[in-house]
C-alpha cells in the first residue's frame, strides 16, 4: 500500500487548467482516468488526509503509485480524451457499464450494391443503418418478415445471392413476394435501393404518410375494380400496422427521445434505456455496473451518456436525452452531445406530462433490472454455497450459517416503531418464517433498545418452544413471557411442525447466525439479550448501512468484506429485506392509527351517518364544538344518537394540530391527508 505522499507533486507543479489525468499503479498500469475543469483543484482533493477520503476513493490513491495529467483547451476536449483513455486503459477504478448481454439490431446495409436487410450484432459499421436495440432477435424476425410483404428487401447472405445469380433462379422468398429477387434482375440497383430507403423511413417512423398513399391506392384499385389488387394492398396495410403496433406510441407529439433511469446501491447500478423514436419505443438496453469509485446519479448519467453515444454520429444522437439526475457540470456534455449529432440536443429531465410518466416506467425496469441481476447471483447454488463458506470464514464459525435471521427496527420520528425479523434458509428467503414485532416494552425512539427487545422476545419464544417439545429440560429462565401474538399470520412451509392445537410453532428454530441493521451498538444490545438468556451458541453480527461493514461483539474494529464478495452479496439482500419487511409493516400500522377517529367508538353510529356528520360540520373540530341541537339539525341523526355523539367526543382528548408535512400548513382536520403520508415517508427509517 502506497502513502499518496510519496507521489504528490509539488506546489505549483499542477497547472490551473482543464485537463485529463491518469493514476498509475507500481507496475505502471492505468488505474484511474479523471477529467477536470482545474486540474489543480481536483488533484488536490486527492492528497489530503486520507480519513477524509471516501473509502474508495482511498483505496485508488493508496493503490496508486504515480500521477499524471495532460492539459486541454476546453472541458469538451477533457471528456472526449477521457472517454478514449477509459476505452484504451480500461482502469480498474473507473465506473464501466457492463452489458449483461449483446444487443441485436435491426440493420439495413447501405454501404452495398444490393443493400440487405439483416440481424447485427456488436460493434457499429459505417454505412449500415441500425434500428434498436431489441431485447431478442426473434422480435426482430417478426418485424421483418411483416415488412417483407410491403418492402420486398433483399435478407439473404452474399453467397445465396451470388449462387442465386449464378442459376438464374432466385430463393424461396423471391417465389412467394417476399423478396424483389434484384439476384436475377427482377428490378434494378436503383430501384432495390430506393425499396430499401423506404423500408429505413418506414422504420424511422414516417409511417402516416406512407400508410395513406396505400390506402389511396387501394381504394382506386377498388373503384377501377381490380379487386386483387386492392386486396394485396389492403393486406400490406394490414401487415404495416401489425408491425406497428408491436411498439405501442408512448409520446403523443412524433418526439425522438433517449430516457435514461439510474437504479443504485450502495455496490452497484443499473442503467435502462428506451430508444423513443416517432414517439414509439423503438428499443431498450440495460447495463450493470460495480461503483467502484465515489460517484453520485449524475456522474453514473454522464458515464452512461459516453458508453451510449461514443462511438454515435449524427441522427443516432437523438434531440432530446431525458435523464434522472443532471451530471455536475452539464455544459460540457450537452456541448459534447450536440458536437456529436451536428445540431442542438436538450438535455434535461422531465418535469411534468407524459415524459416525466415514461421516465418513472424506465426507473421501474432499471430498479427490476438491479433487483435481478442479484437475484441470479443469490439463485445460484454454486455462488450461494460460495456466500455462506465467505461469511463463516469471515466471522470465524465452526460452520456455514444454513439459517439466517435478521432484524431490522422501523419508525416515523420514534412514532409507530415496529421490528421484523426475515429468514434466510441456505441462501433463500424463506416468507412463510417471517415475523413481525410491536415494540412493548418502552415509547418513544432508542433503536438500540428496541433491538435488544426484539432479540430477548424472539429468543424466549425459542426456549419456550423447546421446554414444550420436551428438547429441553432445564427450568426456564426467570420472566419468560407467555406467548405472544407477534406474528404476521403466514402459513408455515409444509413438513413444520406444529402445536398440539394444530398451530405452526413459530420460533421452534434457532439460527446459525443473528444479523441486525446496524452498527456496533446494535450488535452488543443483540448480544446482551442473548446472553441474558444463557444461549452462546447463536452468532451476531451487524451490516451497517454506510460502508456496508461487518460489525461483531467485543470487536472495536468492523470486519470489511471485499466488494466483489458473494458473502456481501448475500448479508446485503438479507438486510434490505428485513428493511423492506419492516418498513411495510410500519407503514401500514401508522396508515391505520391516522384513520381511526373518536366517531368510531360511538355505539349506532354507522358509516354512512359518520360521513353525513362530517360533511355537515366539515372538520371534528368543529364538530366537537356543536350543540347537541346543531348535531340534531344533521338528516338521520337523531337527539340520543346526537348525546352518545357529544358524550364520546368530549372524552376523548383533542388531538394535536395535524400539520401537512409537504407544505408545512396546518390542517383543521384531525388527521392526515395522503398527500402528508407521501411526504412523511421520506422520514422513515
Amino acid at each position: 500500500m502506497a502513502d499518496p505522499s510519496s507521489y504528490r507533486p509539488k506546489p505549483g507543479q499542477i497547472p490551473d487548467s482543464p485537463g485529463v489525468y491518469k493514476f498509475r499503479d507500481e507496475h505502471g498500469r492505468v488505474i484511474y482516468v479523471g477529467k477536470a475543469k482545474s486540474l489543480r483543484q481536483r488533484l488536490a482533493n486527492y492528497f489530503q488526509d486520507l480519513a477524509a477520503l471516501h473509502p474508495r476513493t482511498r483505496t485508488m490513491v493508496t493503490t496508486a503509485a504515480s500521477v499524471e495529467w495532460t492539459v486541454v483547451s476546453t472541458e469538451v476536449e477533457a471528456l472526449q480524451l477521457e472517454y478514449s483513455w477509459i476505452k484504451e486503459f480500461d482502469p480498474r477504478f473507473n465506473v464501466k457499464y457492463r452489458d449483461d448481454k449483446s444487443y441485436p439490431y435491426l440493420a439495413v446495409t447501405l454501404n452495398e450494391e444490393f443493400p440487405r436487410v439483416q440481424v447485427m450484432r456488436g460493434a457499429k459499421k459505417k454505412g449500415v443503418r441500425y434500428f434498436g436495440p431489441y431485447a431478442h432477435a426473434w422480435a426482430i424476425r417478426e418485424t421483418v418478415d411483416l415488412m417483407l410483404r410491403v418492402f420486398p428487401v433483399r435478407t439473404c447472405s452474399a453467397g445465396v445471392f451470388k449462387r442465386s445469380a449464378q442459376i438464374g433462379r432466385p430463393c424461396l422468398l423471391g417465389y412467394i413476394g417476399k423478396c424483389a429477387a434484384p439476384c436475377v434482375g427482377r428490378i434494378s440497383a436503383d430501384e432495390h435501393r430506393e425499396l430499401a430507403e423506404e423500408f429505413c423511413d418506414f422504420m424511422a417512423g414516417r409511417t402516416g404518410a406512407y400508410i395513406r398513399r396505400l390506402e389511396r391506392q387501394m381504394q382506386d384499385a377498388a373503384e377501377e375494380m381490380e379487386y386483387e389488387r386492392a386486396a394485396r394492398l389492403r393486406d400490406d396495410i394490414g401487415a404495416l400496422k401489425r408491425a406497428m403496433e408491436k411498439n405501442a406510441v408512448v409520446l403523443a407529439d412524433a418526439t425522438d427521445a433517449d430516457l435514461i433511469a439510474v437504479a443504485e446501491d450502495e455496490l452497484e447500478a443499473a442503467v435502462q434505456i428506451f430508444h423513443v423514436r416517432g414517439g414509439r419505443v423503438r428499443g431498450q438496453r440495460g447495463w450493470v455496473t460495480d461503483k467502484v469509485e465515489a460517484v453520485t446519479t449524475g456522474d453514473l448519467v454522464e458515464h452512461a451518456l459516453q458508453q451510449l453515444y461514443g462511438e454515435e454520429q449524427g441522427d443516432a444522437v437523438p434531440k432530446e436525452v431525458l435523464v434522472p439526475a443532471l451530471p455536475e457540470p452539464v455544459e460540457p456534455i450537452a456541448q459534447w452531445l450536440t458536437q456529436r449529432r451536428g445540431s442542438q440536443v436538450s438535455l434535461r429531465i422531465p418535469q411534468r406530462g407524459d415524459k416525466k410518466d415514461l421516465m418513472a416506467t424506465v426507473g421501474r425496469n432499471a430498479q427490476q433490472a438491479l433487483a435481478l441481476h442479484k437475484t441470479k447471483r443469490a439463485s445460484d447454488l454454486t455462488t450461494r454455497s460460495r456466500a455462506l463458506e465467505e461469511i463463516a470464514e469471515a466471522l470465524g464459525l465452526d460452520s456455514v450459517p444454513l439459517r439466517i435471521e435478521c432484524f431490522d427496527i422501523s419508525h416515523l420520528q420514534g412514532e409507530d416503531v415496529v421490528a421484523s425479523m426475515v429468514v434466510f434458509e441456505d441462501g433463500l428467503a424463506r416468507k412463510s418464517e417471517y415475523r413481525r414485532f410491536q415494540i412493548k416494552g418502552f415509547a418513544g425512539q432508542d433503536d438500540v433498545r428496541s433491538m435488544h427487545e426484539v432479540i430477548g422476545r424472539r429468543f424466549k419464544r425459542y426456549l419456550q418452544e423447546k421446554q414444550k417439545s420436551g428438547e429441553w429440560t432445564e427450568e426456564p429462565a426467570e420472566g419468560l413471557p407467555a406467548a405472544e401474538a407477534d406474528g404476521d399470520g403466514a402459513d408455515p412451509a409444509a413438513g413444520r411442525p406444529v402445536d398440539d392445537d394444530g398451530r405452526p410453532k413459530r420460533f421452534a428454530y434457532p439460527p446459525q447466525l443473528v444479523v441486525v441493521d446496524g452498527g456496533a451498538p446494535q450488535v452488543a444490545a443483540a448480544r446482551r439479550a442473548l446472553d441474558e438468556l444463557g444461549i452462546d451458541d447463536v452468532a451476531v453480527c451487524g451490516l451497517a448501512k454506510r460502508l456496508e461493514e461487518v460489525w461483531l461483539p467485543a470487536d472495536d474494529d468492523p470486519v470489511v468484506l471485499p466488494r466483489s464478495s458473494e458473502g456481501l452479496y448475500l448479508l446485503q439482500r438479507v438486510r434490505d429485506e428485513a428493511h423492506r419487511f419492516a418498513i411495510t409493516y410500519q407503514r401500514s400500522k401508522r396508515g391505520k392509527r391516522l384513520k381511526t377517529s373518536p366517531l368510531d367508538t360511538v355505539e349506532g353510529l354507522g358509516d354512512t351517518r359518520r360521513q353525513a356528520l362530517l360533511k355537515h360540520f366539515g372538520s371534528l373540530k368543529k364538530l366537537r364544538a356543536a350543540t347537541i341541537d346543531e348535531i340534531c339539525e344533521v338528516p338521520g341523526v337523531g337527539r340520543k344518537t346526537a348525546e352518545t355523539v357529544v358524550a364520546a367526543l368530549a372524552g376523548a382528548a383533542p388531538s394535536a394540530p395535524a400539520v401537512n408535512t409537504a407544505t408545512g400548513e396546518i390542517i383543521e382536520d384531525d388527521g392526515v391527508p395522503p398527500a402528508a403520508l407521501s411526504a412523511e415517508r421520506g422520514q422513515e427509517r
